[in-house]
């Protein structure tokens, strides 16, 4: 299957071509392209070891080579005759993949930080940041982090070979608009995009000229490939349980999530629980509550008040079990669970257009005053300058709660995004929804 260019290959790229580099970690769910990129960046060394820790152990036995100690360039030999390919510093790309099935090569990161930092080392897995979690000793700062998710809008849309529309997106803001044409074939693209989703082989398979029915049938299968992952996330954790947190996650979407919404019979301990191992094997993402009353967000974040998205829009819209046919009408289409679908895209698209090299932590506003239901989807921080964000699944909407937003906190503008073209209202600048990662870049 031909490679699809995803925007981590430029970070990619850098570090191989850095002086110094440390080793790297690929960090996200499973299935959002993680080897695929490193074996896309293997072209450009002489060499290629692939060490994959669920499916090599059987037959080569990998993990008794970090068992008998941690030096680096013993490893390096020994992993050189057992693939029979050389480990050459700068000629050699040497990848661990789904490492988290090995902690003693996770801890092995640090030493070849320490004493084999000429060698190109690569290292991802489904389920990393549940090893981590459990390494009380990792070498913080001798390891560098990427993150990844699943294709953003932009990614999208280059890989169905419409980058000159990519970039007069990029290049559109309110006081320069797109023509009426290009609006038009941009919210026809977003439609299609937001119901396939993002993850790679559901996109790789629609870009080849796979029918809609068939990129379905892919998403049926990662969503139960997801559940059968469940078993590995934490032992004596009920997976019923942990799939009904999952499904729950998607009836809320677009509201503060309720513990008791999950289930009648667990403790809320329980569900937080769940919650937090879908967070760690990153199907979920939260978006906290924060006051906004000054920068940082998160110095004034209150855990008891979150919203939880899933990983992608595509998986979302198989649960809720959605008609092609309803991407004809645009506005009917958005305003699935009262505009959910719009709010969680949103959500989304920020993660994936936040810089790469650190996990980035969305935020909401709701007044905490008893009896208002004053709320603003997202709140973002532009510079130094917190930015109220309010989604509209149409074109129209009032923003009460923006405009009290904007007096209680005394922030000179907001941003509404809609399916309207780019354009101003008084404090008010309106972002289509398919260039909602153009705030994040201004």
């Amino acid at each position: 299957m031909e490679y699809i260019v995803r925007h981590i290959d430029k970070s990619l790229v850098e570090w191989k071509k850095a002086e110094t580099h440390k080793p790297l970690l690929l960090r996200g769910a499973r299935q959002v392209g993680k080897s695929s990129s490193v074996r896309q960046l293997a072209k450009q060394f002489e060499y290629f070891v692939e060490v994959n820790f669920e499916k090599d152990e059987q037959e080569l036995n990998v993990k008794e080579i970090f068992r008998k100690g941690l030096h680096p360039k013993r490893i390096c030999d020994e992993l050189a005759v057992t693939y029979s390919t050389p480990i050459i510093p700068n000629q050699t790309l040497l990848f661990f993949d789904e490492i988290q099935n090995c902690k003693e090569a996770v801890t092995a990161l640090r030493y070849f930080y320490e004493d084999y930092p000429e060698l190109h080392i690569v290292a991802a897995g489904s389920l990393l940041e549940f090893a981590l979690q459990d390494l009380s000793s990792f070498g913080v700062g001798r390891v560098r982090s990427l993150y990844m998710y699943p294709f953003s809008f932009d990614e999208y849309l280059r890989a169905m070979k419409k980058s000159l529309l990519a970039d007069a997106i990029r290049n559109a803001s309110p006081d320069n608009p797109l023509s009426d044409t290009l609006h038009k074939n941009a919210v026809r693209e977003l439609l299609t995009f937001v119901y396939l989703g993002g993850m790679p082989e559901v996109v790789a398979k629609y870009a080849q000229g796979g029918a809609m029915l068939d990129c379905m049938e892919i998403l049926n299968d990662l969503t139960f490939s997801f559940y059968d992952d469940f078993a590995k996330y934490k032992e004596r954790f009920s997976v019923v349980l942990l799939r009904e947190v999952f499904g729950s996650v998607m009836q809320q979407t677009g509201r503060k999530f309720t513990c008791s919404d999950v289930s009648k019979t667990a403790y809320h301990a329980q569900i937080k629980e769940g919650i937090n191992l879908l967070e760690l094997a990153g199907l979920v993402h939260p978006v906290m509550h924060t006051s906004a009353n000054g920068i940082p967000l998160a110095a004034e974040m209150n855990p008891k008040y979150r919203k939880e998205l899933i990983l992608d829009t595509g998986i979302y819209q198989r649960y809720l079990h959605l008609n092609v046919s309803d991407m004809l009408n645009d506005e009917q289409f958005f305003q699935i669970n009262k505009g959910a679908l719009a709010e969680l895209f949103v959500g989304l698209e920020l993660l994936k257009a936040a810089p790469n090299n650190q996990p980035e932590q969305l935020y909401y506003w709701q007044r905490e005053k008893q009896g208002s239901n004053a709320e603003v989807d997202f709140v973002v921080q532009q510079n130094t300058q917190i930015v109220p964000i309010e989604v509209k699944s149409g074109v129209k909407g009032s923003m009460q709660s923006m405009y009290l937003f904007l007096d209680e906190k005394k922030v000179k503008h907001g941003i509404r995004t809609s399916l309207e073209n780019f354009g101003k209202l008084p404090d008010i600048d309106i972002y289509p929804l398919y260039a909602i990662s153009n705030i994040i870049k201004v």
